[in-house]
């Protein structure tokens, strides 16, 4: 017969219990416990072991991941969830709430989602709903194309590592009827987690050497921090060449040629990004840059990676959204049958905003064959893009077309969308224009406004005693006065005895006006108190 659970089961029990910090449970019958002197050493062994040394510590983690920095979502907005934290729990600030203006999220910022898209993936989430009345034709035909690449009609199963086929056709049809017909193979399209995931594949891709022959990578200052950060973790050279601010953050090829030939002294410069539309700096670029830049690039044999996230968010009069590829083909066969080009859009901007999602694409031009097929190899460590995201991106390039029933209500809340954008765009730049000490050029497009902001030499000796960048420590006194979160230029980088800040453009026009106004009482004060 059996006696119940013996002494030594209870002592690894118990020691086990107290290990855990919780008090030990003896056998399933009334009485005292009592801890047998195995058990309470049993428990000392345990918490000797529980306080061994870390395998792993800051001086034993991987360098290149210690040294990366994504301003982004950096030391700024850790301590603006600090401030929410303390306003829940009750205690007092000069404002009610924290507003996040340092990431372009546009339904955190109250953007209603396009009707559309949510319905297509709603209806490839649970196909039920196909039988359903309140659900458009037009939305159930592409539900159902979609479906029907998945893997046993479902979205919960996997896809190729490069994405639905019928997806990548439709991305290939868009960008046809986008580039006024110049041909799109999908083959050479790519579905990726955002613009970021492709980004980061074609970098890993093609960064090799070491020493003086180590792969350089020319990016805008500034730039999205995106790029320094995959920099920065693929141990690459960081290559900088720096937009004329004083001409509206133009792209100026001489420029380039300058960074380039500097950098082949300590690196092998073989990578120029271009972001176009401008992410922080909102600029459009004309029809002759694009083609300035392509020639260098063929000249110079760089392979060109074109930032096309916010190809849709285009305001200013007289700008108009070129693709890198469009040109690259009007440009003749010499160039467009030997530059190399990936170029990128997302779920996550335009009229969209559906960051959550992670849909995107890259169409990739002039690839070696052979890179080809190690091109997929990397991807498919990752196995596919989420594929609710790529049902997103489908929509994306597959919108409702004149005479389908979703036409109008989609034509109609897209252009609300874009046209909000448009005139809070020229509400930003003129109200920063108004303020005494602040600077901002034409937001021609993108989410967001990146003025220079004078700061006098007594704040930047305060902030070197604080150890902060001087537009660190000007973000930091502007969220701790006024709760709003923006992201200092440091973070995407800039000239030399220059500041500058990033906001978003996404808050809705009332809210955009008041966040504003308390920039500007705070700047005001700001400098006199430094003065």
């Amino acid at each position: 017969a059996s006696r119940g659970p013996g002494r030594t089961d209870m002592a690894l029990r118990c020691a086990a219990s107290l290990a855990a910090g919780r008090p030990p449970r003896g056998p399933r019958r009334e009485g005292t416990v009592r801890w047998s002197s195995a058990a309470k050493a049993s428990a000392v062994k345990i918490n000797e072991k529980a306080s061994r040394e870390k395998i792993l510590t800051l001086e034993s983690m991987n360098p290149l991941v210690k040294a990366l920095e994504y301003a982004v979502r950096g030391p700024i907005v850790l301590k603006a969830g600090e401030i929410e934290n303390e306003l829940r729990k009750g205690i007092k600030k000069p404002f009610t709430e924290v507003i996040k203006a340092n990431i372009g999220d546009a339904h955190a910022m109250g953007q209603r989602p396009i009707t559309f898209l949510r319905q297509v993936v709603a209806l490839c989430t649970y196909p039920n709903l196909l039988d359903s009345p309140s659900f458009p034709e037009d939305a159930k035909k592409r539900a159902r194309r979609i479906l029907q690449g998945c893997g046993g009609n479902s979205l919960g199963s996997y896809t190729s590592s490069q994405g639905i086929n019928c997806i990548r056709e439709d991305v290939a049809s868009y960008l046809e009827r986008r580039d006024g017909g110049v041909p799109a193979d999908p083959e050479n399209i790519y579905l990726t987690t955002g613009a970021s995931d492709g980004i980061t594949a074609i970098l890993k891709i093609l960064v090799s050497g070491g020493g003086k022959s180590r792969t350089g990578v020319m990016i805008p200052i500034p730039q999205y921090p995106l790029y320094s950060a995959a920099i920065s973790e693929l141990d690459a050279i960081q290559v900088n060449y720096y937009l004329d601010e004083e001409n509206c953050w133009a792209l100026d090829v001489e420029e380039l040629r300058r960074a380039l030939n500097g950098a082949k002294a300590y690196c092998n410069p073989k990578v120029l990004c271009i972001i176009n539309p401008g992410n922080p700096t909102g600029q459009v670029q004309n029809r002759k840059c694009i083609e300035d830049v392509i020639h260098f690039a063929w000249e110079e044999k760089l392979f060109l990676l074109a930032d096309e996230v916010y190809q849709d968010n285009v305001y200013s009069e007289g700008c108009q959204f070129h693709s890198f590829k469009k040109i690259l083909y009007e440009m003749g066969p010499e160039y467009y049958n030997n530059v190399e080009l990936a170029s990128f859009h997302s779920t996550s901007k335009g009229y969209m905003g559906e960051c959550g999602y992670r849909g995107g694409y890259m169409e990739v031009l002039n690839l070696h064959p052979d890179i080809k097929g190690q091109l997929v190899k990397l991807l498919s460590i990752r196995l596919c893009p989420p594929v609710s995201g790529q049902a997103a991106m489908d929509v994306v390039v597959n919108p409702p077309v004149p005479g389908e029933e979703s036409y109008a209500q989609f034509i109609k809340e897209k252009e609300s969308v874009l046209n909000n954008l448009a005139k809070k765009a020229k509400l930003t730049e003129d109200m920063f224009n108004k303020i005494p000490g602040v600077h901002c050029n034409p937001l021609q497009g993108a989410l967001y406004a990146f003025p220079r902001i004078f700061i006098p030499s007594k704040a930047i000796e305060m902030a070197k005693a604080h150890k902060m960048a001087p537009d660190m420590f000007y973000c930091m006194k502007l969220l701790e006065e006024t709760g709003i979160c923006v992201v200092p230029g440091s973070g995407f980088g800039q000239k030399e005895g220059t500041y500058h800040f990033r906001i978003t453009i996404l808050p809705p026009a009332e809210k955009l006006k008041i966040l504003l106004d308390k920039v500007k009482d705070f700047h005001i004060k700001f400098l006199e108190k430094y003065a």
